[in-house]
């Protein structure tokens, strides 16, 4: 609105300017007629002297009215003075063969230069009426015509007319042209303006480049002329790594400059035939005719992620990134636009998959892939439905005494043919997906329920163990979830320990112990799992108020049999006496593994050595022989 108010008067009000207008060429016109009524009455005598004396009367009140801006009153007076003007001369004298019956006309051009459409008519139908009354009166013999001799005087009545009529035709074709050369140079800006939205229409802001829309309609020809020439047409699909980050610390400028400056890269290295556009966000798409073979696609792709790695310099920072390329390639791997995008970018994420910064050709095993991970998706939410998820326990023993002090809690998704799918398959996709939050609240609050159904069969010291992943900690619910589940099964928070990752404690460290603090004040337990796989940092296990250390079965599965990781596993064994934490060896197979555990101070182990995850009933029916006196042998 600001903006408007601040525009210039010639711009912001067109109608003012048409009034201005209109009012100068109306003087202009009042101007020229009164130097010529007044040359007329120079010569005239008579009663044509007093019509010329009367028309510039009039003149005159229609110039004073006229200076203060009533426009349209000045042309009424203006015309309709000199219409009667002429009228009265031309009764006076020679009727329809006076001259100034030729005066009409200019009347007219005057009306259409500065009236309204109403003046202009009515003057019009005035004119024909009165050269009608006038013939009407001659024929009946009522109007004797006095044609005047041909002198002096006439030629000076001819030249006014003429003189006013000229100049008001001059002004008439003046404007008109000027009205032309106006439509014209508007025409020129309305090309420029329509040529200008198509550019932006088909291009985009930021980098000058190609968008989508331009793309597809460049695949469509191309494809047509590959065709014709029999030739292959490849669509390269590139997506930068990583590149989230920049925006993030740096600012969304940043990210404009680094892909600015990514396009100009790319383009020093595309094929002279080649189409670079820039398909969204940090994605770019190549269309490549006339690609004899796959290696020369490789090269280009090689060359596209050189140019992607090789560091920026924005805002005085020094930037690297990386990307990943996926190529489809026309006919075989189809002709629509939109399906071999898609499998362009299938390609690219397999190529992330693989490690990033490097590119992937499209074949079928990828689509297979994605149809083989939608189909599991699907599958995953009707089994939470439909409550198909299922807890398996695996026994925690305690090695000095041989008592089973608790379990682990482990996820299993039973078919109707009775195989299992592993959870290697479906919790990574729950992850990715978010199912994660509906299974992982499922498993909290039947590994609660369970625990309490061990404790009322009268193992009151027993515990279980959950696994927790990184995702269950975004939406800050887990504390509520926990809460909510001790609660409904009437469970001591000291019977549930939960185990997390080294990678989810050094990854989402704030984040991770605000919620951690709030769950230990509950007096909930934790452990490390998988502890030597990761970081290994020290420091988180005190932060974490962590209780347990469970030592992966990579370093236990061999410990017998090889002696290289025996000092690691006593290590980790006497770190965490120091630290005051519970060891748990996991992955024990043999009595061999276990006695030597037992040997160098391990506390607690769980393996297939005493049992594999089993169900409930199963789980239960172990219980029972650790009421056996201490030191026999139960298994």
């Amino acid at each position: 609105m600001l903006e408007k108010l601040a525009e210039p008067a010639e711009t912001a009000n067109p109608l003012q300017q048409l009034d201005g207008f209109r009012l100068k060429r109306l003087l202009q016109i009042i101007a020229v007629s009164f130097v010529g009524l007044v040359l007329a009455m120079a010569v005239a005598s008579g009663t044509t002297k007093f019509w010329l004396l009367g028309g510039s009367l009039a003149l005159a009140l229609a110039g004073v009215v006229a200076c203060y801006h009533k426009t349209l009153l000045a042309a009424y007076i203006l015309l309709w003075s000199l219409a009667l003007m002429l009228s009265g001369l031309a009764y006076s004298n020679g009727g329809l063969h006076d001259i100034a019956i030729f005066g009409f006309p200019c009347v007219l051009v005057y009306a259409a230069i500065l009236g309204s459409n109403g003046l202009f008519l009515s003057l019009l139908l005035y004119c024909l009426g009165f050269c009608g009354v006038l013939a009407f009166l001659s024929m009946q013999g009522l109007l004797v015509q006095q044609i005047p001799a041909v002198g002096w005087n006439s030629v000076v009545y001819v030249a006014v007319i003429l003189l006013v009529t000229g100049f008001s035709v001059f002004l008439l074709t003046k404007d008109l042209r000027r009205l032309l050369h106006s439509l014209q140079r508007e025409n020129e800006r309305v090309r420029q303006s329509q040529l200008e939205i198509e550019r932006l229409a088909h291009h985009d802001r930021l980098t000058t480049l190609p968008n989508r829309i331009l793309a597809e309609l460049s695949y469509q020809q191309l494809l047509k002329q590959c065709r014709e020439q029999q030739q292959r047409l490849a669509v390269l699909f590139l997506d930068l790594d990583n590149f989230k980050p920049v925006n993030d610390s740096l600012g969304h400028s940043a990210g404009d400059l680094v892909l600015q400056q990514l396009a100009q890269r790319l383009l020093s290295v595309m094929p002279e035939d080649a189409v670079l556009s820039r398909f969204g966000g940090d994605e770019f798409l190549v269309l490549v005719p006339a690609c004899s073979d796959d290696g020369k696609l490789a090269l280009l792709a090689k060359a596209m992620i050189n140019q992607t790695c090789s560091p920026f310099y924005v805002m005085q920072t020094h930037i690297e990134i990386s990307g990943s390329v996926g190529i489809a390639v026309v006919p075989r791997d189809g002709v629509e636009f939109n399906m071999l995008c898609k499998k362009a970018d299938l390609a690219m994420y397999k190529a992330k998959d693989d490690g990033r910064n490097t590119w992937r050709f499209y074949d079928e095993e990828i689509d297979k892939a994605n149809i083989d991970k939608f189909n599991l998706l699907q599958g995953i939410r009707q089994a939470l439905k439909e409550q198909q998820f299922q807890l398996y326990y695996q026994p925690k023993v305690d090695l000095t005494t041989g008592q089973i002090v608790g379990a682990e809690a482990l996820v299993r998704w039973p078919q109707a043919d009775g195989s299992m799918i592993s959870p290697m398959q479906f919790i990574p996709l729950c992850e990715e997906s978010g199912l994660i939050l509906e299974l992982g609240a499922f498993v909290i609050h039947e590994a609660c329920q369970a625990c309490r159904r061990w404790q009322r069969l009268g193992y009151a010291d027993i515990s279980v163990a959950v696994n927790l992943s990184f995702v269950q900690f975004r939406d800050n619910s887990l504390e509520g979830l926990v809460r909510q589940a001790l609660k409904d099964a009437e469970l001591s928070p000291s019977a549930l320990e939960l185990e997390l990752t080294e990678s989810l404690l050094i990854g989402e460290g704030d984040h991770v112990q605000q919620q951690l603090d709030a769950l230990s004040s509950l007096g909930l337990t934790f452990a490390i799992d998988d502890f030597g796989t990761g970081y290994s940092n020290l420091g988180y296990l005190r932060r974490f108020n962590a209780t347990t250390l469970k030592i992966d079965k990579s370093f236990i599965s061999s410990l017998y049999l090889s002696s290289r990781d025996e000092p690691l596993v006593r290590a980790i064994i006497q770190l965490a006496k120091s630290l005051g934490l519970i060891t748990v060896a996991e992955g024990v197979e043999d009595a061999q593994t276990m006695q030597l555990l037992k040997d160098i101070g391990c506390e607690q182990a769980q393996g297939y050595f005493w049992s594999a995850p089993v169900t409930e009933q199963k789980f239960v029916s172990l219980l029972p022989l650790q009421q056996q006196a201490p030191g026999e042998d139960v298994y």
